[in-house]
């Protein structure tokens, strides 16, 4: 099943409230009724006014338009309290019924149209299976670097997790993506990339295996796992990319310990509007043939043919047409004049 944004007010709410707003006025039609009970009559009683029961009943046959015509006013008073009240408020009745229809068929034939139209139009978009902590920071640094969020798909089995990811306007499929079903459903074969953060290494590999056999490879795979015993099995299941969270934060860890400022400047760049921050360019025509280290912008590896080229390797010396900058720039959100 696949959950869209929420645009509106949950319809479970909006349900109740015109609910309540029918018993209300059934609530305040009863009391104008009771307070001029000795102005009706039953057909079927010689005695004149009404019991509570008998209040309710009227208005209840009245709003519903059922109309059975047992109990009539007989008075003035009355028949002018149903000309000026109960009237518009069978009208007003109606009105909450049927609009409570029409928005359920409206929003109905809103979700198959917005459905049917992303459907058309998705194409060249980034699938996160897994909604949890890696999966949404993966995708706070797809947005962080100008990825549009209608091409971002997030595929989980949790409801909560699906709750959120639609609250936070993203398009989501509820189910496993180790399901054939469910991958075709977010448009697998014709998808940029695939972002596999599981909470276990074994679903990732099902998971990779899954995409490899829907895409024949077609689609590039990065995957997280917990334990670096697990990388070449992913690999070998298809992925193209490994993130070993856990021998990163280990590494990490250890950088805390024996190089305390070097931790600050890992944390810089991986924290948005910090200060610093990775980023990769185009090669402009005017720096192609010089050396990255004359450039401004401070460049610490070149991507040349898909491959990481570092500026130690002999290549990496000169800029070749088609090359990627890597370099760190300044990523703070607001600068502070200097003084």
């Amino acid at each position: 099943m696949i959950h869209f944004p929420a645009q509106r007010r949950d319809p479970l709410s909006a349900l109740s409230l015109r609910l309540a707003a029918a018993l209300g006025l059934v609530l305040a039609s009863v009391a104008v009724v009771w307070l001029d009970r000795d102005g009706y009559r039953d057909a079927n009683r010689d005695s004149e006014g009404l019991s509570l029961l008998d209040c309710f009943y009227y208005v209840v046959v009245s709003l519903s338009t059922t109309g059975y015509g047992d109990i009539a006013p007989v008075s003035e008073s009355a028949r002018l309290i149903n000309v000026l009240y109960i009237t518009p408020a069978r009208v007003i009745f109606l009105i909450i019924l049927v609009g409570t229809t029409l928005e359920v068929l409206t929003e109905q034939y809103r979700t198959g149209l917005r459905l049917s139209r992303w459907r058309r139009a998705v194409k060249d978009h980034v699938i996160i299976c897994g909604y949890g902590t890696k999966g949404r920071s993966a995708i706070s640094a797809l947005l962080e670097n100008g990825f549009d969020k209608s091409r971002i798909v997030v595929v989980e089995r949790s409801g909560a997790a699906l709750r959120q990811a639609t609250s936070a306007g993203l398009v989501a499929i509820e189910g496993s993506a180790t399901r054939s079903a469910t991958l075709n459903e977010a448009h697998i074969r014709t998808a940029k990339a695939v972002i596999i953060a599981t909470d276990s290494d074994d679903a990732a590999v099902l998971v990779a295996l899954t995409v490899r056999q829907l895409t024949a490879g077609q689609v590039r795979i990065i995957a997280a796992a917990r334990e670096a015993e697990n990388a070449p099995l992913l690999k070998q299941s298809g992925a193209h990319h490994v993130i070993v969270s856990s021998a990163t934060a280990g590494r990490l860890l250890g950088l805390s310990t024996s190089a305390p400022p070097l931790i600050e400047v890992v944390e810089d760049l991986l924290t948005p509007g910090q200060g610093m921050a990775l980023a990769m360019r185009s090669a402009e025509r005017h720096e192609v043939g010089r050396s990255p280290r004359e450039l401004d912008a401070l460049v610490i590896a070149l991507v040349r043919r898909g491959k990481v080229v570092t500026l130690a390797d002999r290549a990496g010396g000169v800029i070749e047409t088609g090359d990627m900058l890597v370099h760190v720039r300044d990523d703070r959100r607001t600068s502070t004049p200097m003084s």
